[in-house]
């Protein structure tokens, strides 16, 4: 029986706007055309490392043991960052660039090892007069010849401390009886709902349950963006189309919607730490 090979999953800020993804596909199949490509997104916004961070605890769990995901968002491609590997403690492995990508990832699911990707063995050789494209270059053909079998992990580089790992700051929400506070961690931008960093665990913690109609203020930079009574729903059919939403979304956080809109653009609310979400319960 044919040995069943891990599969490799991709997210980038690259687009499909020209031929870097094509490029980047292509390095893999050169190593194998039996590894498994799945793409996650190419649409991470430009630069944002956090996204990339965030996008990657988002849906790792749900993939098989041992799946290896190449995160590219680089904006220091080139630079004295690390290149990496890390293997996670539930059993996946993420290659990217070690700029602060893998803070979700440590975080929620910890990082057993981590090694510095060896250039002088894991990259494509026939481009190595260029350094501006580690996509191709380094991440999705060092993450190919892991997943296809050609090298071990340990054969990905030298070990480096995970302690050493490259992090982002991650707010913590705050509450007491009949309050919380915490931040828009991160958009839907499909829908154009907010995704606040305030568990669902913590709402039921401090005395707030659904159906309860509570205050919602969200400020940026003590400006008020949205102040208004809103209902703690369990789906969007608990409000009528047009209306605001808390709601409990797929990571188990409280987020804002506007049911079949956008609360994102009604209320020009994104996303970042200067981005202030409040919830008070009603007297």
């Amino acid at each position: 029986m044919q040995e069943v090979l891990p599969i490799m999953v991709f997210q980038t800020d690259f687009t499909y706007k020209e031929g870097a993804v094509a490029a980047m596909y292509g390095a893999v199949r050169s190593v194998s055309r039996d590894v498994e490509i799945v793409t996650a997104t190419h649409e991470i916004p430009q630069y944002d490392i956090w996204s990339a961070s965030y996008r990657l605890q988002q849906y790792v769990q749900f993939w098989p043991k041992g799946t290896v995901f190449v995160s590219v968002v680089d904006p220091g491609v080139g630079t004295s960052r690390k290149a990496c590997v890390a293997l996670t403690n539930d059993g996946y492995y993420i290659v990217t660039p070690d700029n602060g990508a893998l803070t979700h990832i440590k975080a929620k699911h910890g990082i057993k090892e981590v090694r510095e990707i060896d250039e002088s063995i894991n990259r494509l050789k026939q481009t190595e007069g260029t350094s501006v494209f580690h996509g191709r270059d380094l991440f999705g053909y060092c993450g190919a010849r892991l997943a296809s079998g050609i090298i071990t992990y340990e054969q990905v580089g030298n070990e480096y401390s995970v302690d050493d790992i490259v992090t982002l700051d991650i707010s913590t929400p705050e509450g007491s009886e009949g309050y919380l506070k915490g931040i828009i961690e991160i958009d839907d931008p499909n829908f154009g709902n907010c995704w606040s960093n305030i568990p669902v665990a913590e709402m039921f913690e401090n005395g707030f349950s659904y159906g309860d109609d509570v205050a919602i203020t969200v400020t940026k930079d003590g400006k008020k963006l949205y102040d208004q009574i809103t209902r703690f729903g369990k789906t969007f059919g608990d409000v009528k189309k047009g209306e605001a939403i808390l709601y409990n979304n797929e990571l188990m956080n409280v987020s804002l919607a506007l049911s079949q809109g956008s609360f994102m653009e009604q209320y020009k609310v994104y996303f970042g730490p200067e981005y202030i979400i409040e919830i008070r319960k009603v007297k």
